[in-house]
């Protein structure tokens, strides 16, 4: 199945009406009982993440019907539904708002992501900016770039390779295991700077658009991940799991190192866990 202009169009679409129906108008005017804690007090679940996934789910169901729709938290809901998704021969993969904690604490760094997975290959992304107005859009083969909301586009790029010295990057320690835990944590500062914005959705924007050299993570939902991944190859990067194998929607371990090249993607890891 082909995704064309007219079809990314829609789905663009789609993702901005769920922003300016179901989470614009409730962020920063949550109620306590508008916000659930899930697996811990990081881990949130917004009534704007229920209904604008359910928005998008609606919208996607009525244009392609038949189609397989894996959400965030209908997953949370029920976890069989991320069977299939290589299988699929169409399937849409949506994050309602990525950057949960984020919106709910009425910091303005989250995004909507959606990518589209053909016969068990990401073929487009979408990462909409409900606060900026903007998408970030990329498809397989014909590049990446950002559609603003007069509708002019801006071709992006990832940044120029340097040497890990001068690199700036987020490393997502967290989610390992001690020892990796430390010592990431520790090799990290080797590097120009870090950020961390709790947010896949801006996180992989600053790398798609060139404003950073590479993130690490290591927890692998595909909401979080596979739009990201394809816009961010799209614009020139190279991304692989940690053991250097190729990601598919499928992985749900093994952790992603997203660089500018090959070349700077070997140089992270070794740098990274040199000591180990």
């Amino acid at each position: 199945m082909r995704f064309d202009d007219a079809s990314i169009e829609a789905l663009e679409d789609i993702v901005v009406e769920a922003a300016k129906a179901e989470i614009m108008p409730r962020f920063r005017r949550l109620s306590a009982d508008d916000v659930r804690r899930k697996t811990s007090a990081a881990d949130l679940v917004t009534e704007a993440d229920v209904r604008a996934e359910r928005l998008i789910a609606e919208r996607l169901r009525r244009r392609w019907p038949g189609a397989l729709i894996v959400g965030e938290e209908a997953c949370s809901e029920d976890p069989a539904r991320l069977a299939g998704l290589e299988e699929a021969d169409l399937a849409f993969v949506v994050d309602p708002v990525d950057g949960t904690f984020n919106f709910a604490s009425g910091v303005p760094l989250f995004g909507v992501m959606l990518a589209v997975v053909v016969a068990g290959e990401t073929v487009a992304g979408l990462i909409h900016d409900p606060v900026g107005g903007d998408t970030l859009i990329g498809a397989a083969g014909a590049g990446s770039h950002i559609l603003r909301g007069d509708r002019t586009r801006e071709t992006v790029r990832v940044a120029e390779p340097v040497p890990f010295a001068e690199m700036t990057g987020s490393v997502s320690w967290q989610y390992f295991a001690e020892p990796q835990r430390s010592l990431l944590a520790r090799n990290q500062t080797r590097t120009l700077a870090a950020f961390g914005y709790r947010c896949s959705a801006h996180e992989y924007r600053l790398l798609a658009s060139g404003h950073a050299h590479f993130v690490v993570y290591n927890k692998l939902m595909p909401w979080d991940h596979l739009a990201g991944v394809l816009i961010h190859s799209e614009a020139g990067g190279h991304t692989a799991r940690i053991d250097g194998s190729r990601y598919r929607p499928s992985h749900l371990s093994g952790g992603l190192i997203a660089a500018p090249d090959r070349d700077s993607w070997a140089e992270i890891r070794r740098e990274l866990w040199a000591g180990a």
